[in-house]
């Protein structure tokens, strides 16, 4: 399984490489045509991307839209970003953080892309996260959401974080290993990891393969939290606006067919469809995107999730990115262990960062022109109280 670690550390040095030299880079050229060129992982965090694409909604605006590319790796889809190459991504919400006050990089956060979408699958033998002491963690990236609640839920239990081994480990030590989400089911199944936290649909498809069992959800720990967000050049939301503004519109109305055709939306992603966005088959993106209530009640019952009055839904779509969010994930951030130079996060205001890093000018007038937030099943306005609870 080593190799497999250390190609994933490379991808990380790699990233950091490239966000390094991009402080240097020349001031971004004008786009030489009108075309929305969109960069994904296959993960379903990029859902929203993919289904406006599916669904034509992208035209529908009036925009030229290229058949999105599918990459493998974080540094992969950053470095065709800065080159131009894509335009629309997703990216893990702490990654733009990265970006932008770690390297000066000129975009922003335009909306969020769901809300939740992770959890934490364990071996069969793992009962509780003090369990965990001891062995090796599998995460797909030291800038994710996932990094930070994993390293909360084990600082409530009392272990320690190592992020490289030099030694055995003690009972009262994890190490963490930023791992590519498609390791990580076989590194479980041949046991040298003991569990891993990404982003659906891997778990859903560990535990229909019998290789594990979800520990925890991720949304259980933060409420609704955001995973992957919007990022588009900050050169294209100034010089662009109109342009701009159709980009996240179609993001948004994705978003919101997708909250009342969940099964078909997975059949529109599946590997079996004409878009062959991702690899994986209809009934494991079914098993993340269509509500259960018998797995509602079996996940209670395990633990999976502990707060009932808390959204339950294991993924869900709704694109404005709360301010609160952001302060809390920067504030998180601090506090969180990552491997390479992190200087830049401790002299970061998290109330500044929630006004600079995002604009939300069109997310917002996407959302008003369908008819609010109730449509996608918020109340109490354009703010609001994170939840965290481990």
């Amino acid at each position: 399984m080593k190799p497999q670690i250390d190609l994933s550390r490379r991808d990380f040095l790699r990233l950091s490489a490239l966000l390094t030299a991009a402080a240097a880079l020349p001031a971004w050229a004008a786009p030489k045509d009108d075309a929305v060129r969109i960069g994904y992982l296959p993960i379903t965090d990029s859902s929203p991307l993919l289904i406006a694409h599916a669904r034509q909604l992208f035209e529908a605006e009036g925009l030229a839209v290229e058949q999105p590319r599918l990459f493998r790796s974080w540094s992969q889809i950053v470095e065709a970003f800065m080159a131009g190459q894509v335009n629309v991504v997703h990216l893990l919400s702490p990654i733009t953080v990265w970006a932008r006050y770690g390297s000066s990089f000129p975009a922003k956060v335009t909306a969020w892309n769901h809300m939740a979408g992770s959890a934490l699958t364990v071996a069969h033998e793992i009962d509780t996260v003090h369990d965990l002491g001891g062995k090796r963690i599998a995460v797909p990236f030291w800038y994710s959401i996932h990094n930070v609640v994993l390293q909360k839920l084990l600082r409530d239990a009392g272990l320690e974080v190592v992020t490289r081994e030099r030694g055995p480990l003690s009972p009262s030590q994890v190490s963490l290993n930023v791992m590519a989400p498609a390791d990580m089911g076989p590194a479980l199944a041949n046991g040298a990891i003991a569990g891993f936290i990404v982003a659906e649909p891997f778990n859903a498809a560990a535990e229909t393969q019998g290789l594990g069992k979800i520990l925890r959800f991720t949304g259980d720990v933060w409420n609704n939290h955001a995973c992957c967000v919007v990022f588009q050049h900050e050169q294209d939301l100034q010089q662009r606006p109109e342009w701009s503004q159709k980009v996240v519109n179609a993001i948004v109305k994705a978003q919101h067919w997708m909250r009342t055709h969940r099964e078909e939306s997975a059949a529109l992603l599946a590997r079996e469809a004409p878009g062959r966005y991702t690899p994986f088959p209809q009934p494991v993106l079914e098993r993340v995107l269509v509500p259960s209530a018998q797995r509602d009640r079996e996940y209670l019952a395990s633990g999976a999730n502990r707060h009932p009055d808390w959204n339950r839904e294991r993924i869900d779509f709704q694109p404005w990115p709360f301010p609160s969010y952001t302060e809390a994930l920067v504030a998180a951030l601090k506090d969180t262990v990552v491997e390479g130079d992190n200087r830049f996060l401790h002299q970061l205001d998290p109330a500044f960062v929630a006004r600079d890093l995002v604009d939300d000018r069109f997310v917002r007038r996407a959302i008003e022109d369908l008819g609010g937030l109730e449509v996608f099943g918020i109340e109490g306005g354009w703010t609001r109280t994170e939840r965290i609870s481990v």
